[in-house]
């Protein structure tokens, strides 16, 4: 019969279709794109914890949604993973519309997708109008049901923030840090933490969302206080996987940064002291900004003054890979006596140029250290006391991000 011969075909198409895209790697491709264009029209979401949340969310509907295309039958169940970022957008104080544009602005690039599979000619033409009336309709069910589900999600959080007093603390933590002027004595007391102090501000976070990543974070912020000898400590949830703390110091605490621990998988980021509300901001810009470049490599601890340099270096990544290349040429191997090369000259410029210095360091005789440097200045063309400075924001640029 042709109808069910034609049903069959599409079943079949639909079967060759879905197995592709789920394939890893086209699967992340999807993801990319659909974040990107998500991010593009709800820039709310664009920092590191909501990106992580989101990427999730949409991977999850991705699986979800393709699954079912080559089925006669509608069976969607929402994912876990998209409740769990209704509850971050929650959490961030952010109204219900941000929920809702997500939703809307991947709806759009989902129908930008499947017009393109059509035109690439990827749907033989006696399937094209079945093909885009089957997606259409699976994808306008999707987009109900997700809406409709987590609007619920997102009202019972907020419901629930308020009524533990997070909303507020939440709220006025985001005013402070967006430079919104406040009562600080108000403040202070609505946040049970004071604000007229020097502050040191850190981030941490996990490669996993839930309850149980939420009570790893706090114990771990409660630990690192008390490590740091810290009078007053203050978290905000920052998402289902982050959080962040800022602590009330007297020093410095460079040293005692260095002795924090955090257990798998927490990680940390401190950013540098600062006086009052304006250092309450700073400090957290800074901490962030060490995230950042923490999450090229796989350290559990990071401090904004050791990666400061590759941070500001990092923001115009073409720049700063010119800078490597031209600085470091002939040291940006991966191989064992490359490393070792840029390893020895990174500690003798950090030990300003001191063969003995360097020698202790790296745990070898200074004779060593001589010889790589004079091998390092053969590669190089020329001494390294002529571009010193140079080489070392170049060499902790390559320890940040890499050689390539």
């Amino acid at each position: 019969m042709p109808g069910e011969q034609n049903r069959e075909k599409l079943r079949g198409w639909f079967a060759e279709f879905v197995f592709e895209l789920l394939r890893a790697q086209t699967m992340e491709g999807i993801v990319a794109r659909l974040d990107a264009a998500v991010l593009a029209g709800v820039p709310e979401l664009d920092d590191p914890d909501m990106r992580r949340d989101l990427a999730a969310s949409t991977r999850a509907h991705a699986r979800v949604v393709l699954s079912g295309l080559a089925s006669d039958t509608v069976e969607l169940v929402l994912p876990e993973e998209a409740h769990t970022l209704a509850r971050t957008i929650a959490r961030r104080g952010l109204d219900v519309r941000v929920l809702l544009r997500v939703y809307r602005t991947g709806l759009t690039e989902v129908f930008a997708v499947m017009t393109e599979t059509v035109a690439q000619g990827q749907v033989p033409p006696e399937l094209e109008r079945a093909v885009l009336m089957r997606m259409f309709e699976r994808s306008t069910t999707w987009m109900g049901l997700s809406v409709e589900a987590l609007t619920g999600t997102f009202m019972a959080e907020r419901e629930r923030v308020l009524r533990e007093a997070l909303n507020t603390r939440t709220e006025l933590v985001h005013a402070l840090l967006a430079g919104t002027e406040v009562d600080i004595d108000q403040a202070s007391i609505a946040l049970g933490y004071r604000l007229a102090r020097r502050h040191l501000a850190f981030v941490l976070w996990t490669g996993d969302a839930g309850d149980e990543s939420a009570l790893l974070l706090d114990r771990a912020a409660t630990k690192i206080a008390s490590t740091l000898g810290a009078s007053g400590l203050l978290t905000v949830a920052a998402s289902a996987s982050g959080l962040w703390a800022w602590v009330g110091v007297e020093d410095d605490l460079a040293e005692r940064i260095a002795g924090c621990e955090v257990p798998p998988p927490v990680r940390v980021a401190f950013g540098t002291p600062g006086a009052q509300v304006d250092g309450f901001a700073a400090s957290h810009r800074e901490a962030v900004a060490a995230r950042r470049v923490a999450e090229h490599g796989d350290r559990p601890v990071t401090s904004y003054r050791e990666v400061e340099i590759a941070y500001l270096a990092g923001v115009d990544a073409p720049a700063m890979r010119g800078l490597i290349a031209r600085e470091l040429r002939g040291l940006t191997g991966t191989d064992p006596a490359a490393v070792r090369l840029r390893t020895t000259l990174h500690a003798y410029l950090r030990a300003q140029r001191s063969p003995e210095d360097a020698a202790r360091r790296l745990g070898v005789h200074k004779n060593t250290v001589r010889y790589r440097i004079h091998r390092v200045e053969e590669l190089l063309g020329h001494p390294v006391a002529e571009r010193a400075l140079a080489l070392e924001i170049a060499l902790d640029c390559v320890e940040a991000y890499g050689v390539s």
